[in-house]
């Protein structure tokens, strides 16, 4: 070499993934979540997992981030990664081939005790690689009530058993300890096992099945695979933020009462978009409850994922990289940051309301994708008791469907789970009579509440009647927009209001909190969901959409006059001040 030339210092490359094998990972990873949750929901013993499918499964990266997840509750999409984190923190370098963990702490990012993780990290020759995980609702974890969610908790002690990120198993052996203390404080032990067992089933298919997939392609092509898919999703989700007008946007609105208090609670919401960032503050709602109504910080992060996804990206699968561009800010102590001992075990109404505030907010800029105001409450209620005829104990917790709101050239959808629900449905008939000490008298569109008028108007609630069929029952539910109802939007009317009535010794009662409450044979009780709210003035309404609605019997005549100005053969847009004349 002569002495002025410079040495060159070698290439380095950086690792790649082709266009070809990150197609074939991302496919496979899909498929492994789904597998997951087929495992789950075929070997679980509640109907709340493998009937209404209160549960979600998916995989991370080594570093906790979420890579794939199968279709399920919306609520889980923001937690997986709290989780994994959570659990890196407590134990460290403590973490074993052949270690299985279980948690359900709202205080370390997730939602409430009932909602159950199993995780299962996976190794590959000697080295972590990613992990698997499964979430469930468990219908019994002990608590002050059977079902475990007392709508009238004041603190997290009244709800049930909390797993702070335990071993389920240590290098493949089971830790029998914890085993024993969950059979010896549910009411329902073989149930609650079993969804457990369930839970590990699921994850450990998902283990394997990833060990496979390093065996065929070598572990560092999953982790760069890992890497690509949440930059790819990044990318994706600024993207879908760049595509929306800069500004801050506001909402605010109430929650109906807590259960312990009739108040009204105040919360609200600023929304700031800015080139490819968004930010979303809920500075100045409501301080925490006594109540079960508050969230975490964690399950209000997955609340606004839930949203933001539907905004700007919702054709593609979730991971964790969409929501880099994502900003959650809430003041501590808040009802949408709850502490210890806060009670969180009714957090959907909460997530529910931040969810919909953000969908507020965001109406004026994207009325042809968002629908205005829906029915919002899960709706949830509780039935148990004893079966004479088994004379064992049951409980099943069930989600009601209800009214979305109308959007720009879009009538509301009839009865539809809430968006905090994501894939999940409410039990058939048939299975609830069959398995349970109740017949469903009624199950009906809930016409009679009709509301959301407007050029496009809101979807339909239902009615869903109960009649007990053996003494030594009980119901309990804690139901939102009772007294706020669902807004509309340009002109829409509001939609109507959710509340179950109790038909006891010959007497009606109407309410929305109800608290454990005892039942006999022959009682009844009605859960009664409302409609959304109405987009444009249902002056402007088309005649051929307001003759179908008669037809199908949405609404009566006199409700198609007065509030349409509809006059039999034609649609006359009158003010609504003005009388409406029909010549003879």
């Amino acid at each position: 070499m002569h002495g002025n030339q410079k040495t060159r210092r070698p290439t380095r490359i950086e690792p790649s993934i082709s266009p070809i094998d990150l197609d074939i990972f991302r496919g496979r990873l899909n498929a492994i979540s789904d597998e997951m949750a087929i495992v789950l929901a075929r070997t679980s013993m509640s109907p709340v997992i493998y009937e209404v499918l209160d549960f979600s499964c998916g995989i991370c990266a080594p570093d906790g981030n979420l890579v794939s997840q199968a279709n399920g509750i919306t609520a889980f999409t923001g937690i997986y990664a709290n989780i994994i984190k959570a659990i890196r923190k407590k134990y460290g370098h403590n973490i074993r081939p052949g270690d299985v963990f279980i948690t359900n702490d709202p205080f370390v990012g997730h939602t409430h005790t009932a909602d159950v993780a199993v995780i299962n990290p996976v190794f590959f020759q000697g080295a972590l690689v990613a992990f698997a995980i499964s979430i469930a609702h468990w219908a019994e974890l002990g608590g002050t009530v059977p079902g475990t969610l007392s709508p009238t908790a004041t603190e997290i002690y009244h709800e049930g058993l909390r797993f702070n990120s335990l071993k389920l198993f240590r290098e493949g052996h089971r830790e029998e300890n914890i085993f024993d203390l969950i059979e010896s404080n549910v009411r329902l032990p073989s149930m609650t096992l079993g969804d457990l067992y369930a839970e590990i089933a699921s994850v450990r298919i998902g283990a394997l099945r990833l060990r496979e997939l390093c065996e065929r392609y070598g572990s560092q092509k999953l982790i760069l695979a890992c890497d690509e898919i949440l930059k790819l999703g990044e990318k994706a989700g600024r993207r879908g933020v760049m595509a929306l007008p800069d500004g801050t946007y506001t909402a605010h609105d109430w929650i109906d009462g807590d259960g312990v208090s009739d108040e009204s609670i105040p919360v609200c919401v600023s929304v700031t978009i800015e080139k490819d960032t968004m930010t979303v503050d809920f500075s100045g709602s409501a301080p925490e409850r006594r109540s079960p109504l508050n969230c975490t910080k964690g399950a209000l992060e997955a609340a606004v994922r839930t949203v933001f996804k539907a905004i700007v990206d919702p054709g593609r699968f979730s991971n964790d990289g969409c929501f880099r561009p994502l900003k959650v800010l809430v003041p501590a102590a808040s009802i949408f940051s709850a502490r210890p001992p806060s009670p969180t075990g009714w957090y959907y109404e909460a997530t529910a309301h931040a969810i919909d505030l953000v969908w507020k907010a965001l109406a004026p800029i994207l009325s042809d994708r968002l629908g205005v105001g829906s029915y919002l409450s899960l709706c949830v209620s509780y039935i148990g008791g004893v079966d004479p005829g088994t004379n064992s104990t049951f409980v099943v917790v069930e989600p009601h469907v209800g009214g979305w709101g109308a959007r720009k050239g879009t009538d509301g959808e009839h009865a539809m789970i809430a968006v905090t629900d994501g894939e999940t449905c409410n039990y058939s008939i048939e299975l609830f009579e069959s398995k349970y000490p109740v017949r469903i008298n009624e199950y009906s569109l809930n016409v009679a509440e009709a509301a959301g008028a407007g050029c496009y108007r809101g979807g339909l609630g239902t009615v869903r009647e109960y009649e007990m069929m053996a003494d030594d029952c009980f119901m309990f539910a804690s139901i939102g927009r009772s007294v706020h109802k669902p807004w509309g939007y340009k002109g829409g009317d509001d939609g109507s209001a959710n509340f179950v009535e109790l038909i006891r010794d010959g007497s009606l009662e109407r309410a929305a909190r109800v608290p454990y409450t005892p039942l006999r044979k022959g009682d009844r009780f009605r859960v009664l969901t409302g409609s959304g709210g109405g987009y444009g003035s249902p002056l402007e309404r088309d005649h051929a959409s307001i003759k179908d609605d008669l037809k199908q019997g949405y609404v009566d005549r006199k409700t198609a006059r007065q509030v349409y100005g509809y006059v039999g053969h034609e649609t006359r847009h009158v003010p609504q001040d003005t009388p409406v004349v029909v010549e003879r």
